[in-house]
């Protein structure tokens, strides 16, 4: 006889108890709200993908993280992103769609990186988007701070910093310096100054860089203030560079639309330091901070590229967007005791039978779900005792109890679980007194 397998969840992948699952579906939630509070259309792009479309972009370590399979003939991939996938799907329907399109997209994304605490193999993002055809508004770059604000608000979340920074002003100041060729390297250097420090950084540079171009370097890194004050700083270097003044008239125009869009300048700043999105990103960029939590690192990130779809066709389609990555915030919000699961139920009620007789607990449960009441039946043979117990434990508001007695006259037993008051009332009753303290939270 076959021995019994071992039951386990693989490396990587990350599986909820119901309390856990019942907070990380809230958070969903307010994140999916959030993003169609903004216009943004849904959209569900297959996890499967034909590894010539999915792949035609990925390249070095991205490409080796991919899961790829056959089946039959068929090269296929899991998709490692939901931006790729967002690609193909507005060159596929781009007769069918509206532009600037807006669309949001919640769901699984497969990397095979090596397993880490909080870093997932198979994981959630969640992302938002705004496609343009052939061109796209400044503005929107500035909508998607007041996205970001508004959504870690609905999320419960008041101190934290949206940073802004613009590609073009890091780009113009290396064309000036003619530093070009060897931009990608400075700026994952200068991508180290919240670790290494200033001095660190400076030396690095120092090692294939002359020092009066380090200097230069080093003063645009230092600019401080305010962000009108960063802006002056920045036209104040007086560098003669049509991108690098491109770049800066940007940001002064994004900077005022924030500000427009109801973000409290508390919330966002322009961080010069920041250089994500090295080979992708050409415009605007975004990080996320929880000010109290830094060593959490960015919760929000995205940009502005200019052509999403250069795989796939010769129109120009840039976009702008940020992504949440769900599963690894969700993870170091409960590790660090910022948010806990204490729900171990979504039930607002409970009825308990008394008897054999089931037929009205049935019933009754029918009427309250269609008054969108969230009901269990416990219709097993066990002392009352074992059903309150159950009813604490899954942490029912309200207990209703059926027996003869209720049978007979037609009426109801209700329990509130909290106060431990318990009444005899007709069913019309019970909806109300339940929907009124549904309508409290």
């Amino acid at each position: 006889m076959k021995g019994k397998v071992q039951p386990k969840t693989l490396p990587g992948f990350m599986e909820l108890l119901p309390n856990e699952q019942i907070l990380f579906n809230k958070m969903k939630e307010i994140i999916k709200k959030s993003y169609e509070k903004y216009g943004f259309l849904p959209l569900d792009t297959p996890i499967i993908e034909d590894a010539n479309v999915l792949l035609a972009k990925a390249g070095g370590e991205t490409e080796k993280q991919i899961y790829k399979l056959k089946k039959g003939e068929n090269d296929l991939a899991l998709r490692f992103d939901l931006t790729v996938p967002l690609a193909k799907y507005v060159t596929e329907y781009y007769d069918k769609l509206s532009f600037p399109f807006k669309r949001y997209q919640i769901g699984k994304v497969y990397r095979g990186e090596k397993p880490q605490r909080g870093r997932y193999r198979e994981f959630y993002q969640c992302d938002v988007d705004i496609i343009g055809d052939g061109e796209l508004s400044i503005i929107n770059d500035a909508e998607i701070p007041s996205i970001i604000y508004n959504t870690f608000k609905k999320l419960g979340f008041d101190d934290f910093t949206i940073c802004i920074n613009n590609r073009k002003i890091l780009n113009g100041l290396f064309s000036s310096l003619e530093l070009e060729d060897i931009s990608p390297e400075i700026l994952r250097i200068i991508d180290k100054i919240e670790k290494i420090g200033k001095e660190e950084v400076r030396r690095e540079l120092l090692i294939s860089i002359p020092e009066k171009k380090v200097d230069v370097i080093m003063q645009f890194l230092e600019i401080k203030g305010k962000n009108e004050e960063k802006i002056q700083a920045l036209e104040s270097m007086n560098i003669d560079n049509a991108i690098f003044k491109e770049g800066i008239n940007e940001i002064k125009e994004v900077s005022k639309f924030i500000k427009i869009f109801g973000v409290p300048e508390e919330n966002y700043k322009i961080d010069l330091t920041i250089a994500r999105g090295l080979d992708y990103y050409t415009g605007t960029v975004y990080e996320t901070f929880l000010n109290q939590y830094k060593n959490l690192g960015s919760i929000c990130s995205g940009g502005r590229y200019d052509n999403l779809t250069e795989y796939y066709t010769e129109r120009k389609m840039p976009g702008v967007g940020i992504s949440i990555g769900l599963s690894r915030l969700f993870f170091q919000l409960v590790d660090n005791e910022i948010i806990s699961a204490n729900e171990e139920s979504i039930t607002d009620v409970l009825i308990i039978s008394m008897t054999e007789d089931c037929e009205m607990c049935a019933k009754i449960a029918s009427k309250l779900r269609e008054e969108d009441i969230n009901v269990q039946i416990n219709i097993e043979q066990q002392k009352l005792g074992k059903k309150f117990k159950y009813a604490n434990n899954i942490n029912a508001r309200y207990v209703i109890i059926i027996g003869e007695d209720e049978i007979k006259n037609n009426v109801i037993t209700l329990k509130d679980m909290s106060s431990g008051e318990q009444n005899t009332i007709t069913l019309e009753e019970t909806i109300t007194v339940v929907q009124k303290a549904k309508n409290k939270d």
